[in-house]
């Protein structure tokens, strides 16, 4: 395994958007996804999206309690009214933060790294993060949707999902 490199605004990377990866690929993906959770884990991230290293492909990892967790194809199909906003940062946006309005609750689609098809329902800073994390996918940076900019607080809570 090894660590990749992150790309930072303004690379032209960040604001494509992936392309869809076809199932039959995923068996292909393996040590690629374990390199991606691992650089994420390694810069201290609790998402990372493949922009961020330059591949334009539908693949993210989150970081949760259990171990780093790869969605492929990520879709969010459902979406709560309510809306909280909360404090985000970006590997790709190094010591830059803002408040950003996201969905309380969303409901993603994805495939896992060993090609099972999920969908989960997700609250909190697990569903902030996929949204961010699909956002990069979408040529979208938090830098689009913050309210505001923030000096970048330390959550005293644990970055684990």
């Amino acid at each position: 395994m090894s660590i990749l490199n992150i790309i930072t605004a303004p690379h032209t990377t960040l604001r494509t958007r992936a392309v869809e990866i076809p199932v039959e690929e995923i068996p292909k993906l393996q040590g690629f996804i374990k390199d991606m959770k691992e650089t994420m884990l390694k810069k201290d991230g609790i998402g990372l999206a493949g922009n961020q290293i330059d591949v334009l492909k539908r693949l993210i990892v989150v970081n949760t309690k259990d171990g780093p967790l790869a969605l492929i194809n990520p879709k969010i199909s459902g979406k709560s009214f309510k809306k909280e906003e909360g404090e985000e940062g970006c590997l790709s946006l190094p010591n830059i933060y803002g408040i950003v309005r996201r969905h309380r609750k969303i409901t993603v689609s994805a495939y896992t790294q060993d090609g099972t098809r999920v969908k989960l329902k997700t609250t909190g800073l697990f569903a902030r993060v996929i949204q961010h994390e699909v956002d990069h996918l979408n040529g979208v940076l938090f830098t689009d949707r913050a309210k505001k900019m923030t000096k970048g607080n330390k959550p005293d809570e644990p970055t684990n999902l």
